[in-house]
């Protein structure tokens, strides 16, 4: 079990995982903008580590036929 599950039915819709990214990502930016660099990078890696665990390992396979739909050929 990780620290952020992109199986858990919260993060079903598309856009709550694009949320979970872009908040952190927003506030990084708005932290750099005003100076504080350590809140910056430590917001910079928390929206990092979201889009890791929710797009690049993302959710499993609800149906688990793969990524062909089901079709063997």
């Amino acid at each position: 079990m990780s620290f952020l599950d992109p199986n858990d039915p919260f993060f079903r819709p598309v856009w709550r995982r694009w949320a979970t990214v872009g908040v952190p990502a927003a506030w990084a930016c708005v932290e750099a903008w005003v100076g504080t660099m350590p809140w910056a990078l430590g917001f910079a890696a928390a929206a990092a580590y979201a889009y890791y665990q929710l797009f690049i390992v993302g959710p499993d396979d609800p149906d688990g036929q793969g990524g062909n739909g089901g079709s063997e050929g």
